[in-house]
């Protein structure tokens, strides 16, 4: 019938968690930044252990990243680098996650992926856990550059971009999901990933959306 809204199971949920003060909405501020998340060889060739497809992630990720670079807007990039003489950093995510043994210091699978043509001037924050926050002075960095909300894209949804979201909102830092912009190996955990994101941590957006928020439109 025409006019009758046909709920879904996903909506069901959506409209119980709204019903329970879940997913409010986040307010971007006047100073935006970009965090491209592990976009390293490593994560997008699948020659390497964590590889997969992420050639459309990546090109999205581009379009955004030149449209802030055309504004003036700050872009950081994190990559995952294990000390090459393995000095025990890690231990614990590596034993859950051995694929990633293979991402040391001085590997090709640690640079950031040629076709996001990152530049001399753009930051790059090296971690040894999932969140781009932990154990490294990101936030500090964000604060100095005097950002108060961030863009987020990168891999994979269900790791590192949703550790980063979560500690970005521990840090009182707006952060928003690209959708186009993040990916995962599979389509169950980057669904449910960026549900779970956008109830309590961070708000997902559309890479239309992020372009506005760059180009400074409401």
């Amino acid at each position: 019938m025409a006019g009758v809204r046909v709920l879904t199971a996903h909506d069901a949920v959506r409209d119980k968690y709204v019903a329970g003060g879940l997913l409010g909405r986040l307010t971007p501020g006047h100073n935006i930044g970009v965090v491209v998340v592990d976009l390293q060889y490593g994560f997008t060739e699948a020659e390497y252990g964590p590889g997969f497809d992420l050639d459309q992630v990546v090109a999205d990720t581009r379009t955004l990243v030149d449209a802030a670079r055309s504004r003036g807007i700050p872009v950081w990039f994190t990559t995952i680098a294990f000390p090459a003489d393995g000095d025990g950093r890690g231990a614990t995510w590596l034993a859950k996650m051995p694929a990633l043994s293979g991402l040391r210091e001085g590997e090709r699978s640690t640079r950031i992926d040629e076709r996001l043509a990152m530049r001399s001037d753009e930051k790059l924050v090296i971690k040894q856990t999932a969140s781009a926050f932990a154990h490294t002075d990101l936030a500090q960095q964000l604060h100095a550059a005097e950002v108060d909300t961030i863009l987020v894209t990168g891999a994979t949804t269900s790791g590192c971009i949703r550790a980063t979201v979560v500690d970005a909102c521990a840090a009182d830092i707006p952060a928003f999901v690209v959708r186009e912009c993040v990916g995962d190996r599979e389509a169950a955990p980057h669904d449910a990933s960026l549900f779970d994101i956008e109830a309590k941590y961070g708000d997902v957006v559309s890479l239309n959306e992020a372009l506005d928020l760059v180009r400074g439109k409401p």
